[in-house]
Formats: C-alpha cells, structure tokens, sequence
C-alpha cells in the first residue's frame, strides 16, 4: 500500500496554527476530484460538502485539521541569527540540530537549528535539558543586515523532510499530526460521493489553528450549523515503549480505528460507530475521556445549541516530532468507518437525548 499522493501533498504542506494556507490549498485540489462544493473561509479553514440524498437526513460534518506545530521568529540578532518561540506544543530536546524551513515574503529559506556545543558547555550543563531560549536558527546570514533583508518577525519555520515508507507498510513524517485527520475526512467524503452520496450532506472540514486555539473548528461548526460531527485525530499508539495502557487503552499500530467514549461525547455518536465498525468488520479498539479530549471535539460539541460530537482518532508513535509515525491501512480503515457510518443516518434519526 504505497503513501496516497493527497496525503503527501498535505504532508509536505508547511502550515503551522495560523499559516495553513498551503495545507488548505492543498485539501481543497484534493476536494475538487469529487465535488464542486469547496471552499475556503476567512479563517482559512477548507470545506469540501457531498449533497445527501434525502431531504430531512442530518449534516454530518467531518472535522480533521491542517495546522501543524511549528516555530515563529521573534528576534534577529545582530550577528544574523533568528530566535524563535514555539507555535504548539514542541519538546525542545527535539529541535536540536534539525534542518528547518522558513517561509519569507520571498520563499521558502533553509536553515538549521543551533545550541552551544557539548564541547563548550561545564559539566553540570551538560545534565540539563535544552530550553528554547537556549536555541538559535542559523540560515548562514554573515550578519543582522543580510539576515534581516530576508526574513522578518512573525515569520514561521517548520522541520525539513519528506515522508519515508519503512517497513510494515509504516511511514514517518512531520504534521501527520494532524494532516492524517484531514485526509481521512477527505477520503471519508470521497467514499460517499464514490456511493452516490449518504441520506445528509457529509461534509468534510480542514480546519485551522487547533494546536493553538480549536478556533478554525469553532468557527467551522457555527458556520456550517451541523446535527452531528466527528472529528478525527491522531492517539498514542500504545506499543511504544514508555506508553502505559492502564492510563490509554490498547491501541497499537495495525489495530484500526480508536473510537473514543466520554463525557463530552455524544453516546449515539460513539454507539453508532462502534455498532458500524462491527457491522463491517472493520478492525478498531476504544479509549475513554473523562473531560476534554484535547481535540476540535472540545470546540464543536458547544457550537450554537450544541452538536452531538464523536472523536475517532489513528493511532500514532512520536506525536509532536519530525518522526511521527503511522501504519497506513490504519487510515484506510477510519475513512472506511466513517463513510459506513454516514449512511446510516436517514431522516429518522435523532439526537435529543432523554
């Protein structure tokens, strides 16, 4: 099963929270394939809808978003070297000694990222973890003047690197977290238009700024005013080492779909995709929230009056590095889930609990 040419154009899009726009234009050339009704918000959020078949049905809305952790420069020293702080979550220890891009006015511009060598530093440094300020992008600028005719404040950087197939049908990239959520809700529309659509609009939704804000999911979903959503992120997968399943669940590489249970989630929603995995023996485990889910689900389940909200999420190793990685019939499967679950959402069903 070779790396799907949609995902990797989403892959190598650089995006990071509040710069998607080359992951948005990306989601929506994939869009067009299978529909004519694609678009891009203000916010930069990208939607792509399939007309349902039968008036009455619920809108279901398929939220995966396109924002990915990455750097932004706040200071170019004297000497030309760029200083940065963090746009998501980042572990410091992993930025040391990447290859980066940074995205200027004029393109894109390599560089890496330095720290004083091990060499230089006294012995009770050396124990010490890595902090950002004590990093440094260096783009070879021979001073603060050449390196400031190319690269401004508030331009962003991500880590260098195209996506790799390893064994076991496995790949490993940057921004799979969370390009994978926004080509599942891609591939899952695609499925439905491929059937002749499903009984509501299905609508695909590559939303921004999650790792900042959840503001392209709550501006998506009020915008878009859908009866139900699901949301698809990425998990830990639970068969890397140091990964305690007593806290996650078992959830390994090749184990399908995570179908998330919880307090904020819908249990209609929840229930008719486990009753839907099963029906289609499609493979898939559980994991259970007892508040927040940490994803756009967080956003959209309190749009307008509220929106009955399920998380299906893909179980991934490395989360937050250039390393992330998947197995690819995992992905597969959960446009598969999704796409069967959305048929069977006719005129009749309701989500009014009591």
């Amino acid at each position: 099963m070779p790396l799907p040419e949609t995902l990797r154009a989403l892959l190598t899009a650089a995006g990071p929270s509040g710069y998607e726009t080359a992951p948005a234009a990306a989601f929506a050339a994939a869009a067009r394939a299978f529909t004519d009704d694609v678009s891009i918000d203000v916010m930069g959020s990208a939607t792509a809808r399939v007309p349902g078949t039968a008036e009455g049905a619920p809108r279901l809305i398929i939220v995966g978003h396109i924002d990915e952790i990455g750097l932004i420069v706040t200071h170019v020293d004297e000497k030309g070297f760029l200083y940065f702080a963090g746009v998501g979550g980042w572990d410091p220890q992993i930025l040391v000694g990447q290859r980066v891009e940074v995205t200027t006015a004029d393109g894109v511009l390599p560089g890496v990222i330095g720290k004083k060598p091990i060499h230089l530093l006294k012995p009770d440094d050396r124990k010490k973890v890595a902090e950002l300020k004590d990093l440094h992008i260096d783009i070879g600028a021979a001073d603060g003047d050449e390196a400031k005719a190319k690269v401004r404040i508030g331009d962003v950087a991500v880590i260098a690197g195209e996506p790799e197939e390893l064994l076991g049908e496995r790949v490993v990239s940057r921004s799979m977290d969370n390009r994978l959520g926004a080509f599942i809700a891609l591939e899952a529309a695609r499925l439905v238009a491929e059937a002749g659509g499903a009984p509501g609009d299905v609508i695909a939704v590559g939303a921004v700024q999650e790792e900042i804000t959840f503001a392209g999911a709550r501006t998506s979903a009020f915008r878009l005013d859908p009866d139900l959503a699901i949301v698809v992120d990425v998990t830990h997968a639970t068969d890397a080492p140091g990964v305690d399943v007593k806290e996650l669940g078992e959830h390994p590489l090749g184990s399908g779909a995570v179908i998330e249970r919880g307090s904020t989630l819908h249990p209609a929603v929840s229930g008719g995709l486990i009753d839907t995995a099963e029906r289609e023996d499609l493979p898939h485990s559980l994991a259970a929230t007892a508040r927040a889910t940490g994803t756009d689900a967080d956003a959209v389940h309190l749009s307008r009056a509220g929106v009955a909200t399920g998380v299906v999420s893909i179980p991934l190793r490395y989360m937050h590095s250039p390393v992330e990685m998947v197995q690819l019939e995992d992905i597969a499967t959960c446009a598969k889930l999704i796409a069967a679950y959305a048929q069977t959402l006719g005129p009749d069903t309701s989500f009014v609990r009591g």
